[in-house]
């Protein structure tokens, strides 16, 4: 059974820090490009970051470019965001997402949560004081 299962979220103040990880059974993530979505109450998912299947290309949307970081380790089977610096703004469910490598830059990924194949089923983040 193929899965990607979300952890590491929670309650953090603003200004706070998280590290979300996202971690893969039954499929290797080498071949697959990874991205980070949220989706917060009443708003559509939307890209955060995305890295490519070797790890080379990183993207981060410019809300949080700055503050988030993607990375992974294909060892492990992992893919990980670094979020610094949180803001209440931050608040959403975040999920990880894998699709097939290929052409499109991880900046084109980033927009088209549609084209991804397998999905999590995501990790709260909270930002309140």
């Amino acid at each position: 059974q193929l899965q990607l299962v979300e952890s590491g979220g929670g309650l953090v103040q603003p200004g706070g820090s998280l590290r979300l990880s996202c971690t893969a059974s039954g499929f290797s993530l080498d071949n697959y490009a990874i991205g980070w979505f949220r989706q917060a109450p009443g708003k559509e998912r939307e890209g955060v970051s995305c890295v490519s299947s070797r790890g080379y290309n990183t993207y981060s949307r410019e809300p949080v470019a700055g503050r988030f970081f993607i990375d992974r380790d294909n060892a492990k089977n992992a893919v990980y965001l670094q979020m610094n610096s949180l803001k209440p703004d931050d608040t959403a469910v975040y999920y990880c997402a894998a699709i097939t490598a290929g052409i499109t830059t991880v900046q084109g990924l980033c927009a088209r949560p549609w084209d991804f194949e397998y999905w999590g089923q995501g990790t709260q983040v909270t930002v309140s004081s």
